[in-house]
Protein backbone atom coordinates (compact mmCIF):
# COMPACT_ATOMS: atom_id res chain seq x y z
CA UNK A 1 0.00 0.00 0.00
CA UNK A 2 2.88 2.37 0.72
CA UNK A 3 4.29 2.45 -2.84
CA UNK A 4 0.88 3.45 -4.20
CA UNK A 5 0.68 6.35 -1.74
CA UNK A 6 4.16 7.59 -2.56
CA UNK A 7 3.46 7.62 -6.29
CA UNK A 8 0.27 9.55 -5.69
CA UNK A 9 2.19 12.01 -3.52
CA UNK A 10 4.86 12.38 -6.19
CA UNK A 11 2.28 12.95 -8.90
CA UNK A 12 0.55 15.63 -6.84
CA UNK A 13 3.81 17.37 -6.02
CA UNK A 14 4.89 17.21 -9.66
CA UNK A 15 1.88 19.29 -10.66
CA UNK A 16 2.90 22.16 -8.39
CA UNK A 17 5.01 24.91 -9.91
CA UNK A 18 8.63 25.19 -8.82
CA UNK A 19 9.29 27.18 -5.63
CA UNK A 20 11.69 29.45 -7.55
CA UNK A 21 8.66 30.92 -9.33
CA UNK A 22 6.65 31.48 -6.15
CA UNK A 23 6.09 35.22 -6.64
CA UNK A 24 5.03 34.76 -10.26
CA UNK A 25 2.63 32.00 -9.26
CA UNK A 26 1.22 34.16 -6.46
CA UNK A 27 0.56 37.02 -8.92
CA UNK A 28 -1.03 34.67 -11.47
CA UNK A 29 -3.26 33.24 -8.76
CA UNK A 30 -4.35 36.71 -7.64
CA UNK A 31 -5.22 37.74 -11.22
CA UNK A 32 -7.12 34.46 -11.76
CA UNK A 33 -9.17 35.02 -8.62
CA UNK A 34 -9.89 38.63 -9.65
CA UNK A 35 -11.17 37.45 -13.05
CA UNK A 36 -13.40 34.86 -11.41
CA UNK A 37 -14.80 37.39 -8.94
CA UNK A 38 -15.57 39.82 -11.79
CA UNK A 39 -17.34 37.07 -13.76
CA UNK A 40 -19.35 36.12 -10.67
CA UNK A 41 -20.40 39.73 -10.16
CA UNK A 42 -21.79 39.99 -13.68
CA UNK A 43 -23.50 36.62 -13.46
CA UNK A 44 -25.23 37.62 -10.22
CA UNK A 45 -26.17 41.02 -11.67
CA UNK A 46 -27.71 39.53 -14.82
CA UNK A 47 -29.67 36.91 -12.84
CA UNK A 48 -31.15 39.50 -10.52
CA UNK A 49 -31.99 41.85 -13.39
CA UNK A 50 -33.85 39.16 -15.35
CA UNK A 51 -35.73 38.09 -12.20
CA UNK A 52 -36.67 41.71 -11.53
CA UNK A 53 -37.94 42.15 -15.09
CA UNK A 54 -40.11 39.05 -14.79
CA UNK A 55 -41.62 40.30 -11.52
CA UNK A 56 -42.23 43.76 -13.05
CA UNK A 57 -44.12 42.28 -16.00
CA UNK A 58 -46.28 40.22 -13.62
CA UNK A 59 -46.95 43.30 -11.52
CA UNK A 60 -47.89 45.38 -14.56
CA UNK A 61 -50.36 42.73 -15.68
CA UNK A 62 -52.14 42.87 -12.32
CA UNK A 63 -52.45 46.66 -12.36
CA UNK A 64 -54.92 48.67 -14.44
CA UNK A 65 -52.46 48.56 -17.38
CA UNK A 66 -53.03 44.83 -17.82
CA UNK A 67 -56.81 45.20 -17.99
CA UNK A 68 -56.55 47.22 -21.23
CA UNK A 69 -55.09 44.22 -23.06
CA UNK A 70 -57.12 41.50 -24.70
CA UNK A 71 -56.92 37.88 -23.53
CA UNK A 72 -54.32 36.77 -26.08
CA UNK A 73 -52.01 39.67 -25.27
CA UNK A 74 -52.29 39.02 -21.55
CA UNK A 75 -51.61 35.31 -22.03
CA UNK A 76 -48.52 36.13 -24.09
CA UNK A 77 -47.24 38.53 -21.45
CA UNK A 78 -47.90 36.00 -18.69
CA UNK A 79 -45.87 33.44 -20.62
CA UNK A 80 -43.12 35.98 -21.25
CA UNK A 81 -42.99 36.95 -17.59
CA UNK A 82 -42.91 33.31 -16.54
CA UNK A 83 -40.11 32.65 -19.03
CA UNK A 84 -38.12 35.62 -17.72
CA UNK A 85 -38.57 34.42 -14.16
CA UNK A 86 -37.57 30.85 -15.09
CA UNK A 87 -34.46 31.96 -16.99
CA UNK A 88 -33.47 34.28 -14.15
CA UNK A 89 -33.88 31.45 -11.67
CA UNK A 90 -31.71 29.14 -13.77
CA UNK A 91 -29.01 31.79 -14.03
CA UNK A 92 -29.23 32.25 -10.25
CA UNK A 93 -28.68 28.50 -9.76
CA UNK A 94 -25.72 28.65 -12.14
CA UNK A 95 -24.33 31.57 -10.14
CA UNK A 96 -24.58 29.58 -6.90
CA UNK A 97 -22.74 26.66 -8.49
CA UNK A 98 -20.05 28.95 -9.93
CA UNK A 99 -19.62 30.67 -6.59
CA UNK A 100 -19.04 27.31 -4.90
CA UNK A 101 -16.48 26.35 -7.54
CA UNK A 102 -14.62 29.64 -7.15
CA UNK A 103 -14.51 29.38 -3.36
CA UNK A 104 -13.18 25.82 -3.66
CA UNK A 105 -10.58 26.96 -6.18
CA UNK A 106 -9.56 29.78 -3.86
CA UNK A 107 -8.99 27.37 -0.98
CA UNK A 108 -7.06 25.00 -3.23
CA UNK A 109 -4.79 27.79 -4.46
CA UNK A 110 -4.14 28.89 -0.86
CA UNK A 111 -3.08 25.36 0.06
CA UNK A 112 -0.84 25.18 -3.02
CA UNK A 113 0.82 28.45 -2.07
CA UNK A 114 1.38 27.22 1.47
CA UNK A 115 2.97 24.01 0.20
CA UNK A 116 5.23 26.03 -2.09
CA UNK A 117 6.24 28.31 0.77
CA UNK A 118 7.09 25.30 2.93
CA UNK A 119 9.15 23.80 0.09
CA UNK A 120 11.01 27.08 -0.38
CA UNK A 121 11.68 27.36 3.36
CA UNK A 122 13.00 23.80 3.48
CA UNK A 123 15.34 24.49 0.58
CA UNK A 124 16.72 27.57 2.30
CA UNK A 125 17.37 25.66 5.51
CA UNK A 126 19.12 22.83 3.67
CA UNK A 127 16.72 20.30 5.10
CA UNK A 128 15.83 17.27 3.01
CA UNK A 129 13.07 17.87 0.49
CA UNK A 130 9.78 16.03 0.66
Amino acid sequence: MEPKDSTLRERLLARLPRPEKLETYREETASLMARHEKALFWERWSARTILFLGVCVFWLLFTSWGHHLNTDQRAGLYMGAALLYFVGSMIQVGYAISQSKVSLLKELKQVQLQVLEVQAALRKDGSPQF
